[in-house]
């Protein structure tokens, strides 16, 4: 049985948001959709809701609004299999005991409660620096987030952070039937300059280089077994941080590759993955490497 797309569920705006751009996605891939709700997001609810004279129990509230969710899913496409549970942990532990049986978790990028102007919630943010499977967090301009550009965006690091990114990228591409952009970025060190007397050569000409030998390696055996997806190479000069930023908004999809080590529990994101969760204008995926 394939594993489902798993969506979390509060009832806030961005978590709409990010039910209908997971029930997009389940179609593409052909996968059943489950939609979650965790109880950490009840606490967040107004006092009453409309038409209600007192409040119902969270229980009650909770199934009221995956029942909602799922209605919505199932209007959104009524060929992509939707079911929900309402489940009885933190919203964070419920979604990271979820990842371990799903393609691939869902979250919209803030949540209900979250302060006004807060740029990502935190509950998706630990969610995506703590799962064991792919992430993706809703969020960007409405180009991006209706997949209008036609193309995604893959940052590649080094070997240890980019052969699951690597997959993961030229499968979505391959669903979308869209091109996917690879870029991997590079920069020359101060104090490597072309008069310094013990280097020989253009240094940042071989940093472009080596960039370029990294992007080969990591691509090569993708594009053999994906050979109708359009894939354009790129190398760029500056922090990988500010390029993948900007060209984020071009793309309706970006994606990079995250380390996971094992028995380490704290947030394990790099400055690339925090910048693109907070500032990215389209949806962010943090695809985690074994390690």
């Amino acid at each position: 049985m394939e594993l489902p797309v798993v969506v979390g569920v509060d009832g806030s705006e961005p978590s709409l948001v990010a039910v209908d751009w997971a029930v997009d996605e389940a179609a593409r891939l052909g996968l059943p959709l489950r939609l979650v709700n965790a109880p950490k997001w009840e606490r967040y609810e107004s006092p009453a809701l409309p038409g209600d004279l007192e409040r119902p129990s969270g229980r009650v509230l909770m199934e009221n609004i995956l029942g909602a969710a799922v209605e919505r899913a199932r209007r959104r496409n009524p060929e992509v299999q939707a079911a929900g549970e309402v489940l009885g942990e933190e919203a964070v532990d419920a979604l990271l005991r979820e990842g371990h049986n799903a393609s691939l978790l869902v979250t919209g990028s803030r949540g209900r409660g979250e302060v006004t102007g807060l740029l990502l919630g935190s509950v998706s943010l630990a969610v995506a620096a703590r799962a064991y499977c792919p992430v993706i967090v809703v969020r960007g301009d409405k180009a991006g987030l209706a997949g209008s550009h036609e193309r995604i965006l893959l940052g590649v690091g080094d070997h240890a952070t980019g052969g699951e990114a690597v997959r993961f990228a030229f499968r979505e591409a391959e669903a979308r039937a869209c091109a996917l952009d690879v870029v991997r970025a590079w920069r020359c060190p101060a104090h490597e300059t072309a008069d310094h007397p013990l280097l020989a050569g253009d240094p940042a000409h071989q940093h472009e280089e080596e960039a370029a030998a990294v992007l080969d390696a990591l691509l090569r055996d993708a594009v053999d077994e994906h050979p109708d997806v359009r894939v354009h190479r790129a190398t760029a000069e500056g922090p990988a941080r500010k390029v993948l930023l900007k060209r984020s908004a071009a793309a309706d999809l970006v994606i990079i590759g995250a380390k996971r080590r094992h028995g380490h529990y704290g947030l394990q994101l790099g400055p690339v993955g925090h910048t693109l969760l907070h500032h990215a204008e389209c949806p962010v995926a943090v695809v985690p490497e074994r390690g």
